[in-house]
């Protein structure tokens, strides 16, 4: 079809809906909106207990995904997404492999949803391949050593030491460093929701931490409101996940550090836990893992180190 010289395609076979839809659509100027669009989809989906319940972290990580999509086919009618398109929009992620493995994840939640509303009859997205993330794109995280560990503690700036602190004190992800506030701090312990697996804990302080805490605190000049957060930007807001990184990533570079990145904090808790002795279920308790794997990996290579260095002392 040519207008005003400009040829488009009808992509649809002539005498059905689709072909007068497309026709109308050129001729008008505009693109029709679909009532049953990506974007409706994803605002019910917004809108129901069932995403209410997912944890914090699962929504933060799948909230990007559904601004894509509404980007990409926001307008478009949710039974004309084909399989094909799903694994091209991956392809075309791929240089971000998480964010691209969450794209047919979100569409199948979305197409659950639709199910049960009435607006399609089947979830096509659901059990699609997942992307590989290539082995040299692979990072493992180093933990912090001793020497590493000292070197931080005896150079760093204030605010970067708190942080350091926090990860190593706590073993919790970096993701829930952020989200401590004074309220969770009794002087003795910290509590916290984990954003990944919504589980409750209460977290015993180390002295170090203990001293970090109470430091920072006296620091303020004023008894914080509980509500505030430990973390803050310099006006006194929170801290979001990416500020911390940045923080940290400017000290490590500064300190000759940036073999030892801030998630690897949380596997320098999980051994310092045993060489003092914890089984796996007690690293548990305090990590939140719910899998052993990493408690076994991490705890594993301490428990070598400490077996070593003890036949090291009976060979002298």
């Amino acid at each position: 079809m040519r207008i005003k010289g400009k040829l488009t395609r009808i992509t649809a076979e002539q005498g059905t809906a689709e072909f007068d839809r497309q026709y109308w659509e050129i001729l008008s100027g505009r693109r029709a909106e679909a009532k049953m669009s990506w974007s409706a989809l994803i605002k019910d989906l917004r809108e129901t207990d069932f995403w209410a319940s997912k944890s914090i972290r699962y929504r933060r990580d799948l909230e990007p995904v559904f601004e894509y999509l509404n980007e990409k086919i926001g307008g478009q009618d949710i039974k004309r997404l084909t399989v094909a398109d799903t694994y091209k929009a991956m392809e075309a992620n791929d240089h971000r492999v998480r964010f691209a493995n969450y794209i047919p994840t979100a569409l199948s939640m979305l197409s659950k949803r639709a199910m049960r509303i009435g607006w399609r009859k089947d979830n096509p997205f659901k059990g699609l391949d997942k992307l590989n993330v290539p082995e040299a794109r692979k990072k493992p995280h180093v933990p912090w050593t001793d020497r590493a560990v000292d070197l931080m503690r005896a150079e760093a700036k204030p605010f970067a030491l708190l942080i350091f602190e926090i990860g190593v004190g706590s073993v919790q992800r970096p993701g829930d460093w952020v989200g401590f506030t004074w309220g969770d701090y009794d002087g003795e312990a910290l509590k916290l929701r984990q954003n990944k697996t919504n589980k409750q804990l209460l977290l015993p302080c180390t002295g170090i931490l203990k001293r970090a805490l109470n430091t920072a605190k006296s620091d303020l000049g004023f008894a914080p409101h509980p509500a505030r957060h430990i973390l803050t930007r310099s006006d006194g807001s929170k801290m979001d996940y990416h500020a911390m990184a940045r923080v940290m990533v400017r000290e490590r570079k500064r300190l000759g550090l940036m073999t030892y990145d801030q998630h690897a904090l949380r596997y320098r808790g999980v051994m310092e836990l045993a060489w003092v002795g914890c089984t796996d279920d007690e690293i548990a308790s305090y990590s939140g893992h719910t899998s052993k794997e990493m408690i076994i990996k991490y705890a594993g290579e301490a428990r070598q180190i400490t077996r070593a260095r003890q036949a090291a002392a009976k060979r002298r």
